[in-house]
């Protein structure tokens, strides 16, 4: 039996019934990212609605959570989609990806940015040719500097982690992103190893400039 959400339906309840509602919320109201912003499993949605001062009608809200997992797949792109022109160019760091998901953006001359999420020392053990590691100053470049239509796959081990960082650049206006399914457990091609891991800082320190962004 489907849940029927109203404004007195627990986060709990609607978490439980719609995981993909946590990210889809973030997404579009910045809701649920830190402890500024964020709820708890007892509060009702309404009481969400007014603590964080969202103007849009509930109806528009239970729309966004409703429609969640359809936004959530639409970021996916599978590896074998990937795998299939994954040609490195070492003089822009940048992949080029054949699919029919980006072939429009092919088709205007675009090349895809493919970004590691993962910790320094996972980085290290192996990661995809062509890939760019997730510092903070990456971030912050990409934040600051990156037209919003960037297109840009981030990849993390399972996709889980890669999933967050991608809902999150969408969070914040970026319109051509896409979260490689399943991660590097999916993908079959070879990887590159580091002797050691990159001497950066780890992107989980974007909190102290980005509220609403965890620790991935």
């Amino acid at each position: 039996m489907s849940l029927e959400i109203s404004a007195s339906t627990t986060m709990g309840e609607i978490l439980s019934a719609h995981p993909s509602a946590k990210l889809g919320l973030f997404r579009r109201y910045h809701i649920g990212g830190c402890t500024a912003c964020g709820y708890q499993p007892t509060d009702t949605l309404g009481q969400v609605m007014g603590d964080h001062n969202i103007s849009d009608p509930l109806e528009a809200v239970i729309t966004c959570i409703l429609e969640s997992r359809q936004v959530e797949v639409g970021l996916q792109i599978l590896p074998t989609a990937v795998a299939a022109a994954l040609t490195p160019k070492p003089e822009t760091r940048l992949v080029d990806l054949s699919s029919p998901e980006v072939v429009a953006a092919l088709a205007r001359g675009e090349r895809w940015r493919l970004i590691d999420v993962r910790s320094p020392e996972e980085w290290a053990n192996g990661h995809m040719p062509g890939a760019q590691f997730l510092t903070l100053e990456l971030k912050f470049e990409a934040l600051d500097t990156w037209p919003k239509d960037t297109p840009i796959v981030f990849y993390s081990n399972a996709g889980r982690r890669s999933l967050e960082v991608a809902s999150y650049f969408m969070a914040y206006g970026f319109t051509n992103v896409r979260n490689m399914a399943g991660g590097l457990e999916a993908w079959s091609g070879e990887l590159q190893a580091s002797n050691v891991p990159p001497l950066t800082v780890e992107v989980s320190a974007i909190n102290e400039r980005a509220p609403g962004f965890q620790s991935l």
